[in-house]
C-alpha cells in the first residue's frame, strides 16, 4: 500500500505527500527506487497541494513516515518551493 501523508501549511494549503515510485512494481521502478534510496539513504517524496498549484519534489530520509514532524515535513516543502 502506499503511504501518504497529508499536512496543512500556514497558508491553508493541504498538501498530499507520497513516495516516488511507491507502489508499482516494475523492474524500470525497482532501479529507480534503488537508485533513489542509493544516496544517503534518503527518499524522494511528491507532494502535491490542494488547490493545484505547483507539485514540489523532496529528498527525505526513508522513514520520513516516522521520524519527520507535520512542521518538518511543511519546512521541507516551503523550502522546495
Amino acid at each position: 500500500m502506499m503511504q501518504q501523508r497529508e499536512v496543512t501549511d500556514s497558508h491553508n494549503t493541504t498538501w498530499t505527500c507520497v513516495q516516488a515510485y511507491a507502489g508499482v512494481e516494475t523492474a524500470a521502478t525497482a532501479e529507480a527506487v534503488e537508485r533513489s534510496t542509493a544516496k544517503e539513504d534518503g527518499v524522494t517524496v511528491v507532494c502535491t497541494p490542494s488547490g493545484g498549484a505547483q507539485t514540489v519534489r523532496l529528498e527525505l530520509t526513508s522513514n520520513w513516515q516516522e521520524s519527520l514532524s507535520d512542521e518538518e515535513l511543511e519546512q521541507a516543502i516551503a523550502a522546495a518551493r
